[in-house]
């Protein structure tokens, strides 16, 4: 019964997440936004909203682990759905169409990710408030990093043909507004529900809140990713499809800060575990192998694949074997 309510959440998770995304798409055109600059910003939150949620929650219910889990895990699913769209995507090499434009947003998520992984090993105990110094830099980080990028994007004339939207076919602003405020509700409302659901699931099965966040609650909250940057390619919008993905990760580490915002007993880094420097640095070098894809000119196959794109995968299923051989958080 208990993965059939798991189930049961995990799709409305996903319908909600899909809808905000496509209401994100509605404000993204009305507003006249760029593709890359919409993906990286509004989708990413978008779509990364189920993560926050779950922090969120996982804190409330005394399970932080689980939120760890969930933020680091869904950086190497992330990276791994960036490696499959690339892979399935034989004839469209889709890493060489957005060539350097995401170098920007890859290399601030990275380093992001290195401030986590640091302050997860060195425990300061420095507060400002009830907040940690540490959480207060990744947030900082994270809106500074926004601000260069929103400087550095494409004016949205470069980075869509207008002629190309029939502005008849797209509801108007409010109703986008609307939908994705009424999509954001449901998705706060559901959210309490899967987490107490996840932590029974870790109990029953033995694996521990840390490793049930990495494997299975991140992917549910990633699945929204999954489907915005499938319908990306479909469209042709690879620049959306790849900026949502790294932006994702971004929000991610972005998400970790917030926790503490949120934890008003210790700090968020220090409760957690270290063993999540694991489960980040798989994540970490999986950003890094997807940045490299962005910017070499890689022209050599392996039979008819990417070797960028297959090497996100291998190590994707390496890690998470190694993180289930450690096992992370148990």
């Amino acid at each position: 019964m208990i993965w059939v309510e798991f189930i049961i959440y995990s799709a409305v998770i996903v319908f909600s997440a899909i809808k905000l995304a496509e209401y994100g798409d509605v404000i993204a055109i009305r507003t006249k936004l760029g593709g890359m600059l919409i993906g990286i910003i509004l989708m990413a939150g978008a779509t990364s909203l189920p993560e926050l949620l779950t922090t969120i929650n996982s804190i409330s219910q005394g399970v932080p682990n689980l939120a760890a889990g969930n933020m680091f895990g869904s950086n190497m699913f992330n990276m791994f759905i960036l490696g499959s769209m690339s892979l399935l995507n034989i004839r469209t090499r889709i890493l060489r169409q957005v060539a350097r434009r995401h170098a920007l947003t890859g290399s601030i998520t990275i380093l992001m990710i290195c401030l986590a992984i640091f302050f997860v090993i060195s425990d300061l105990d420095i507060k400002i408030g009830w907040v940690g110094l540490d959480s207060l830099i990744l947030i900082v980080m994270y809106i500074g990093g926004l601000i260069i990028i929103q400087s550095d994007s494409p004016p949205a004339h470069e980075d869509t043909d207008p002629k190309e939207i029939s502005y008849e076919e797209v509801p108007s602003l409010f109703t986008g507004v609307f939908g994705f405020a009424l999509s954001t509700a449901l998705l706060v409302m559901i959210m309490p529900a899967m987490v107490s659901v996840s932590a029974d699931i870790a109990k029953i099965t033995g694996l521990g809140t840390g490793f049930i966040g990495t494997a299975l609650v991140a992917i549910v909250t990633s699945l929204p990713e999954l489907v915005t940057t499938i319908a990306a390619v479909r469209m042709g919008i690879y620049d959306m499809a790849v900026g949502n993905l790294f932006g994702s990760n971004m929000f991610n580490m972005f998400s970790l800060g917030v926790s503490d915002v949120l934890l008003t007993k210790g700090l968020f880094m220090s409760v957690i575990s270290d063993d999540f420097v694991l489960v980040g640095m798989i994540g970490l070098i999986m950003t890094a192998l997807g940045l490299i894809g962005n910017l070499a000119k890689l022209e050599r196959k392996l039979l008819i694949f990417e070797i960028d794109a297959l090497f996100l995968i291998i190590t994707y299923f390496l890690g998470m074997y190694l993180i289930y051989m450690r096992g992370i958080a148990i």
